[in-house]
């Protein structure tokens, strides 16, 4: 493909700069606004270009036709393609969400790299009035904007421009692009949003857009803010996928102050908290309630234990049934890939593949034959390793036959470490965020 290298497009000129000294992982689904930013960046910022990350969500031939495009037109461009493929079609909005997301923080870990999306200025409008529709605070409504400064941030090379300005862009450099048919499904909010309620509003209040991102910039510029303080003022410690902070230095900020700090604490092991999810974790701090716990949404819990607050996943939540070891697999926050590399850390094994490998959580009474030792119960090496009691039911333990081989993280054993030239398959395990 040729490109149209006229730095002096103000798009590409956006691009460039939102790219400057970043690697990034461009996520390009093969429509027009993910396929005019891979072109733009290819003629502006390719040396910033880690790779393009491309998801298929299983969900029909135009999903496959999009895949194909993707990878098809990123080797005219001369870059690299990761694309994966959904192993089962989800059904709503936050089942693709959650997906694609998964993957495009993989490969963005594995590259070092941000990830960089196409949304615009019309998606931060819409999605700025979508979360006043449900009452979010300063969290929410930094929308798309929320993160532009962190060293982790999602970059957005986009967002200044227009979805016309996109579209004009994609008809100038005579694009291709795969429309998906579900942008027209009115059983999607997003779009009822898009096509009727904004347009409607509009009308009645023609500076509506721009106040939407008026709300937007504060409410990111408040976020910002927030987490510096948490960062400056609040001693966190981050144990094992749970937050932990003493009561006694939450106290000292009001109900007001509650309801800005926690969101962002809970933020830190991925919790997110609605307004009455906020609002009851307020009250569960300011009541003296030793050995007490409260429920919150999307898996997590509050727990109060000797004087410390702590916000964890619900051991409940993972399975509790053993599970074939296979590529993909997924027990509570883990995920196994098995790839033929070596293995460098205890975070990766080579199994006997002359018995059936296995997966759980642990459970109270496991032992193991740790490489080089005798038997010891699995508590006590997750113990050892500093696996912190609020995470160890859902911490995994991977069996050869009836025989715990591999705890991943923290020990193997001799199945698990001495070859002799038997068949093997090597197993990495990665821990979710």
């Amino acid at each position: 493909m040729e490109l149209d290298s006229g730095m002096d497009d103000s798009l590409e000129g956006d691009v460039a700069e939102q790219l400057r000294a970043r690697r990034a992982v461009l996520a390009v689904s093969g429509g027009r606004d993910s396929m005019s930013l891979m072109h733009a960046a290819a003629a502006s910022a390719r040396g910033n270009i880690a790779c393009i990350a491309s998801f298929d969500h299983a969900t029909g031939a135009h999903s496959a036709r999009a895949a194909a495009l993707v990878t098809r037109v990123a080797g005219e461009l001369g870059l690299r393609v990761i694309a994966a493929r959904a192993s089962t079609a989800g059904r709503t909005e936050a089942d693709w969400r959650t997906q694609r997301w998964s993957f495009l923080r993989r490969v963005a870990l594995e590259h070092s790299a941000h990830v960089a999306t196409a949304h615009t200025r019309d998606d931060q409008i819409e999605t700025v009035l979508m979360r006043a529709m449900r009452g979010a605070g300063a969290r929410g409504l930094a929308a798309l904007e929320a993160g532009n400064a962190s060293d982790h941030a999602v970059l957005r090379p986009l967002l200044a421009r227009s979805r016309a300005d996109v579209a004009a862009y994609a008809a100038r450099t005579r694009l291709e692009w795969v429309e998906d048919p579900s942008n027209a499904r009115a059983n999607h909010l997003r779009n009822r949003v898009r096509h009727d309620l904004l347009p409607a509003l509009t009308r009645a209040r023609a500076s509506l857009a721009n106040e939407l991102l008026s709300i937007g910039t504060r409410a990111a510029a408040l976020r910002a803010e927030i987490e510096r303080f948490v960062d400056r003022e609040l001693d966190l410690e981050l144990r094992g996928g749970s937050i932990l902070i003493a009561r006694e230095s939450m106290l000292r900020y009001d109900a007001e102050g509650l309801a800005l700090l926690w969101p962002a604490v809970a933020a830190r092991v991925g919790a997110t908290l609605d307004r009455r999810g906020t609002e009851r974790l307020i009250a569960f701090t300011t009541e003296e309630r030793r050995g007490a716990r409260m429920q919150l949404s999307g898996g997590f819990e509050a727990v109060s234990h000797r004087g410390v607050l702590i916000v964890r996943r619900i051991d409940g939540g993972v399975p509790s049934g053993t599970l074939g070891l296979s590529a993909g697999v997924q027990v509570g926050g883990f995920r196994f890939d098995a790839r033929d590399e070596d293995v460098v850390s205890l975070w990766s094994a080579k199994l006997p593949v002359g018995k059936a490998l296995t997966v759980r959580t642990w459970r109270p009474g496991d032992r193991m034959v740790p490489a080089g030792g005798d038997a010891r119960r699995v508590k006590g090496l997750l113990r050892d390793a500093g696996i912190d009691a609020a995470s160890r039911g859902s911490w995994p333990v991977v069996l050869a036959g009836d025989e715990i081989v591999w705890v991943p993280g923290v020990r193997r054993s001799s199945a698990a470490s001495v070859r002799s030239g038997r068949p093997v398959v090597t197993y990495h395990c990665e821990r979710l965020r």
